[in-house]
């Protein structure tokens, strides 16, 4: 016999940490760069963040609280989501600071930028992938009582989509090789996505 813990999530979960984002992991990172009205330019990763659409590719990050990269994102309608690996994790989680909104993340995790060339805002030079994004949609949550909540949806369109070539192979994207890492649950938890973790399973017919 299985042993439940269940639990209602507006009384309180009794563990000693919420097991939700531990339970749906792991996550992509959504490692967002924006460009403010003013021309200032923010970096920040977001753990809430998704492919959720093929054609037109349309992908979104969800920010607790409207911080800059929502502000950005509707002041200017455009943001560039960048592929966090391995190799960038200690200047994503620098990134992840609390700044102010004139500070540039960019120079604060010292990571040089390249221009993108559809979009305003920047891409980290060193990421693998980076999608320049038109937004399509702004939602603010709610509960299910329509309560509205300080939770921001941000969905984008991909208009422009950058490949380091080093990761294709006969022409195919390849997922390991770029050494993505994701996000678990916890404070501090991270995976790393790696080739011995790979199995196959086609869809039935």
């Amino acid at each position: 016999m299985t042993d439940w813990h269940f639990y209602e999530p507006a009384n309180g979960h009794r563990l000693p940490h919420d097991p939700l984002s531990a339970i749906v992991a792991p996550r992509p990172i959504g490692w967002i760069s924006t460009i403010s009205s003013a021309g200032v330019r923010n970096l920040a990763p977001y753990s809430f963040f998704n492919l959720l659409n093929y054609r037109p590719p349309l992908i979104g990050f969800s920010s607790m609280g409207r911080k800059d990269s929502v502000a950005n994102a509707e002041a200017t309608g455009e943001f560039v989501w960048n592929l966090a690996t391995a190799a960038l994790a200690e200047p994503m989680n620098a990134s992840s600071a609390t700044l102010p909104a004139d500070v540039d993340e960019f120079d604060h995790a010292g990571l040089r930028a390249l221009p993108s060339r559809l979009v305003r805002p920047d891409r980290v030079a060193a990421s693998p992938v980076s999608f320049e994004c038109l937004v399509t949609q702004i939602v603010r949550l709610e509960t299910k009582e329509g309560r509205a909540l300080d939770q921001w949806l941000v969905i984008g369109e991909a208009v422009g989509i950058h490949i380091d070539r080093a990761m294709l192979q006969d022409g195919l994207y390849q997922t390991a090789r770029a050494r993505p890492i994701v996000r678990g649950g916890g404070p501090a938890d991270y995976f790393e996505i790696k080739e011995d973790a790979l199995f196959k399973m086609k869809r039935p017919d």
